[in-house]
């Protein structure tokens, strides 16, 4: 990890699934400091035992400040040092954000303009900020207020010099078994006897793992340039081969209650839109798409524009589908789905 060499990175959110798998991934590394940046102080006091635990050579490099992205105060008390910054704080619950809006723009909209106007005041060298499938066409209170976070990263982008701060974003599908996601839902109603709810089982979502989220976002730190939103060219699956991949996997015969729609969700997710593969660069995994860097001279735009290329809307009805087996594969990925299979055989012996 030579480009993190001596080097100070935070991760706003950091109690978070990504915080948890950055750590796992840096912290034994060259690194210099990681700092923790949250407003939950038991969060931070049980990762604060895990990697003590888990990492006793290394935890030193572990520093945790209790702060809010609403509020630049705090945020600017924990920005002195810092030279890179992976933006993973946010409300990412899709029915909560629908019953509270407000809160969500909040933290996803004010809270991204008061890291990166911290960030720029402080010199940070680079930021990668993380938003969601559901910002490309929003329907709901938390894709909207993702699309709004979107906007402000490619504007904050036009307004610093690249070569003091440079800003990114990445964008991406469902992370399995992260945080309130459903794989563990369906685990512990598996182990607890109970029916398996399931919203509509023709429903597609991206599948990734943790660990791909990581190399996204790395992918974008390294090759992008200020304005740029990465997208990882995921594959999918219907709710119906998930849940029946986790059946298979936990040898489980409960029953399936199809419950219908949450409040917001979408049939299908979209990664790229159709506008946005106007000027989309494929990469071959991930897709690049530039910030548009035109100014407010409209009159020029009567007689030149901006040329289509040959992509299309890239979402989870038109990737790649994923089988019910390579799902098992790819749910096998997950540390946590694996200690939770093991458990699940010791108790049943």
């Amino acid at each position: 990890m030579s480009i993190f060499k001596d080097k100070t990175l935070m991760i706003t959110g950091g109690t978070g699934s990504f915080g948890n798998a950055v750590l796992n991934r840096f912290l034994n590394t060259d690194i210099k400091e990681i700092r923790i940046f949250s407003r939950d102080e038991l969060k931070q006091d049980n990762m604060r035992h895990e990697y003590q635990a888990k990492y006793p050579n290394d935890f030193h490099k572990i520093k945790f400040y209790i702060g809010d992205v609403r509020d630049i105060n705090s945020i600017r008390n924990a920005m002195y040092g810092v030279d890179y910054i992976f933006h993973a704080a946010a409300l990412k619950q899709v029915p909560s954000c629908e019953f509270f809006p407000i809160e969500a723009v909040k933290t996803n909209v004010l809270g991204t303009e008061n890291v990166l106007t911290a960030a720029i005041e402080y010199g940070v060298k680079k930021v990668v900020c993380l938003s969601t499938d559901k910002a490309a066409y929003p329907v709901n209170a938390m894709g909207t207020s993702k699309a709004m976070m979107e906007k402000v990263i490619v504007a904050k982008s036009r307004t610093v010099d690249p070569s003091k701060t440079t800003i990114m974003c990445t964008r991406y599908g469902n992370v399995l078994a992260s945080r309130g996601s459903v794989v563990p839902l369906f685990i512990n109603q598996i182990k607890e006897g109970n029916p398996i709810t399931v919203t509509e089982p023709q429903m597609t979502r991206f599948v990734m793992t943790l660990e791909e989220a990581v190399d996204l976002v790395l992918f974008a730190f390294e090759n992008g340039e200020s304005g740029d939103i990465f997208v990882q060219k995921a594959p999918a699956c219907t709710i119906e081969v998930l849940t029946q991949a986790v059946k298979e996997l936990f040898h489980a015969d409960n029953e399936v209650k199809i419950i219908g729609k949450r409040h917001g969700e979408k049939m299908y997710e979209t990664l790229l839109t159709d506008e946005e593969c106007a000027n989309a660069i494929d990469l071959g995994n991930f897709y690049r798409v530039p910030a548009d860097k035109r100014d407010l001279n409209y009159d020029k735009y009567f007689f030149e524009g901006m040329k289509k290329t040959e992509l299309t809307q890239f979402n989870s009805d038109n990737t790649k589908a994923m089988t019910v087996e390579e799902v098992k594969a790819k749910l096998l990925e997950v540390a946590l789905v694996r200690e939770e299979l093991e458990c699940w055989k010791d108790e049943r012996k």
